[in-house]
């Protein structure tokens, strides 16, 4: 039976060396991952937006077949249904809401970005009663 003495230099663990590169690879894969996420939430965000434009508009759409007019009866623009996204709860991404006014045969509504939206590169999206739809970057990626 032999007695071997360990030495301090053959006892396990990590060197702060070891460590230190570890922390630095976690920071590279951090510093892309994040924006990258980021860049995939707006890009939900502004789905859903569009989703609800398209709903608006559909609210405008059911107003005008059943008296030929978007406007009230006294020619004031319609109240929407909502005009938040989300509908409910405290952080607001987008807020909608006609741009310029409601004519008899025509409207605009735009869904404009705030909080946490606010540095989407398409900015604020519109659809005219056509159907048309726009952004503000001009970019045609914004809505596919």
């Amino acid at each position: 039976m032999s007695h071997e003495k360990k030495s301090i230099n053959s006892m396990s663990g990590f060197t702060l060396i070891e460590l230190m590169i570890v922390v630095a690879i976690i920071g590279i894969i951090a510093a892309v991952a994040v924006p990258s996420y980021q860049r995939y939430v707006e890009s939900t965000r502004r789905a859903i937006a569009q989703a609800d434009l398209l709903e608006l508009s559909q609210f405008m759409e059911r107003r005008y077949s059943n008296g030929y007019d978007y406007r009230k009866a006294d020619g004031t623009a319609p109240g929407l249904p909502f005009t938040t996204q989300p509908r409910q709860g405290s952080s607001v991404f987008y807020n909608y809401a006609f741009d310029g006014g409601v004519g008899r045969a025509t409207y605009v509504l735009k869904a404009t970005p705030v909080g946490g939206q606010s540095g989407d590169s398409c900015g604020w999206l519109k659809i005219t009663q056509a159907g048309v739809r726009t952004n503000e970057s001009g970019d045609a990626d914004c809505w596919r």
